[in-house]
Parts: structure tokens; C-alpha cells; sequence
């Protein structure tokens, strides 16, 4: 049925480094960077209605987030300094703040497996391979660290593990780690290319990694963590963001020659299609998902950006489907 694009109500500030995640009807953009580093969660429900939340409880950019259970969480970034402060939003919007990263740190990654909220990496002044788990009642522990300290990393959820791919150490890495439904790690096959600044999410049965600087190349790992490698991105970019809706995974905007519009999508079979480009160029862009739509929120054009683009997958209505014999 195909990828329609609308642009709902802007964000409530423009900002750039920003990051998004979903929770019950909602779909949150938290954070980022405008004049100032910024605390401003702006919620988009299942119509793409705008309202303003409660905002973080410390600013900050470079900020991951990630859902678990009835909770949506921010966690880490950057206030100036380094931050170990984890905020927790409810189905309701209520924020609570649960105990924080065990190691204050930006530039790390997040996802999600089984019960568990995982944020990995990053950095503290130094590249960290830490991973703190935050399960369904909010308690965090701390599991296996990654097996090579990196940030500039990507994570994303396939079946029952998590996966952490790329990033930076004294090189860009190809390394993934993998963490099953009871936090155990393992190491999968690496990626097919090293590379920081890529961006991860899943569709089907398969996680993906995709971009990074001067990188289109797209790893795609299944449900036995079997890795191949689908047609690359249209366009090779960095610092691009990547959410999924229906039967599609989107990777949107980022950093080529110049900002990009580019949306590169891949189905179930992992064959790549390019709907209608953003309205604006832009990187430094966050994305999510809420019902029907893929949102990609906010970024850098050349100056910060408010916009929202929204990508409509619809389902199929089975009370208007009739066959006819």
C-alpha cells in the first residue's frame, strides 16, 4: 500500500541531537541542542497531535532513549558535562526519574530485548563498554560489559537478542554484541564494514545497521543472528535516523556532501524502495514510530530544525474488505 508522507505540527523547538522513542499512543522527542542544550519532550499521539509533556529533568543532547514495558527512558548526555541522569515516562506522560546510568556518559546507544531496557557504550571522557539494564519495574542492573569499548554506536532489537554494531575506539569498529532475553552476551558475526556515526532498527525478522561517514553499506542481521548485506543505501550518510512502521524499516536525512532528504525503506524481503524525501535536508534528525507513522523530528539544516516528517503505513481495514464470488 506504499509510504505517504505528511508533515505534522513542528516541534515545540527547533534543536538538533535530540532522540525519540514510543511508549503506549505516544511518540516522544526529548532533548537535543537549540541555543542551548535543551529538556523539551515534545508527544505525538496516534492522530500526530502535538502536546508538551513534562520536560526532561536536565537538559541535555546526545541523550539515548528507549521503551520497556509501560515505561519510555532517556538516558545519558551531554549537559556540558557528561550525564548519568535516566528519566522515565508513562503511558500517561507522567515522568519519574529511576536510578541512574551506572556510568554518566553520551554518545551511547540504546534498544531493548525481552524485559530489559539495555544502554550501551558511549563516552565518559573516555570510550566506556558499559551496559546498564533497566527492567519492567525499573530496576537497573548492570550486565556484561560490551567487548570493545566504543561510542559513535548503534543498537537495535532483532527476536529475542539486542544488538550493539559499530562505533569508535581508536578506530571505527566493526564489533556486534549481542544480548539475549536474560542479558547473556555473545558475539556475532561483525559487521561486513567498520564504521561510526551509523544508525540501526529493525523490520521483520531482521535488525539493520545502516550508514556511517562515507558509508551506504546496510548489514542485516535475522532471528539466528545470521548476517547478510541488502542493496545499499541510495546515498551514502552519517548521523541519519531510523525508525520502522508496517512492513518497512526507514532510514531518513543524515550527512553526505551536504545534509540529505533521502529516505531509503526496505521491506520484509529486505528490497530497498525510496519514498518521497523528507521536506527538509537535515542531520543530526531523530526518529520513532507511533501507530501508523514513522516520525523523523527536528535536526540540522544549517541551522537547528523544528520540522517533523511523518511516513503513513496503513493497514488494512478488514471491516471495509469485502470479496466478491
Amino acid at each position: 500500500m506504499g509510504l505517504t508522507r505528511s508533515t505534522p505540527t513542528a516541534l515545540s523547538v527547533a534543536r538538533r541531537s535530540l532522540t525519540a522513542t514510543s511508549v503506549g499512543d505516544y511518540a516522544l522527542f526529548g532533548g537535543g541542542y537549540a541555543a542551548a542544550v535543551d529538556a523539551t519532550v515534545d508527544a505525538y499521539d496516534l492522530s500526530l497531535t502535538r502536546s508538551t509533556p513534562t520536560a526532561l529533568s536536565a537538559a541535555r543532547a546526545d541523550a539515548v532513549a528507549t521503551s520497556v514495558g509501560d515505561y519510555a527512558l532517556f538516558g545519558g548526555g551531554n549537559t556540558g558535562s557528561v550525564s548519568a541522569v535516566v528519566d522515565a515516562y508513562n503511558k500517561s506522560l507522567t515522568r519519574s526519574t529511576p536510578t541512574a546510568l551506572s556510568v554518566a556518559r553520551h554518545l551511547l546507544a540504546a534498544t531493548s530485548v525481552g524485559d530489559y531496557a539495555l544502554f550501551g557504550g558511549g563516552h565518559t571522557g573516555s570510550v566506556s563498554d558499559v551496559v546498564d539494564a533497566y527492567n519492567t519495574s525499573l530496576t537497573r542492573s548492570t550486565p556484561t560489559q560490551l567487548s570493545l569499548a566504543r561510542h559513535y554506536i548503534a543498537a537495535a532489537m532483532v527476536g529475542n537478542y539486542a544488538l550493539f554494531g559499530g562505533g569508535y575506539n581508536a578506530g571505527d569498529s566493526a564489533v556486534v554484541d549481542a544480548y539475549n532475553t536474560s542479558l547473556t552476551r555473545s558475539t556475532p558475526t561483525a559487521l561486513s564494514a567498520a564504521r561510526r556515526y551509523l544508525t540501526a532498527t529493525s523490520v521483520g525478522d531482521y535488525a539493520l545497521f545502516g550508514g556511517g561517514i562515507s558509508s551506504a553499506v546496510v548489514d542485516a542481521y535475522n532471528t539466528s543472528l545470521t548476517r547478510s548485506t541488502p542493496t545499499a543505501l541510495s546515498v551514502a550518510r552519517y548521523l541519519l535516523g531510523a525508525t520502522n512502521v508496517g512492513d518497512y524499516a526507514l532510514f531518513g536525512g543524515g550527512q553526505a556532501a551536504a545534509g540529505s532528504a533521502t529516505v531509503d525503506a526496505y521491506d520484509l524481503s529486505l528490497t530497498r524502495s525510496t519514498p518521497t524525501a523528507l521536506s527538509a535536508a537535515r542531520a543530526y534528525v531523530a526518529a520513532t514510530s507511533v501507530g501508523d507513522y514513522a516520525l523523523f523530528g527536528g535536526g540540522h539544516t544549517g541551522s537547528v530544525s523544528d520540522v517533523v516528517d511523518a511516513y503513513n503505513s496503513p493497514t488494512l481495514n478488514t471491516a471495509n474488505f469485502f470479496m466478491f464470488f
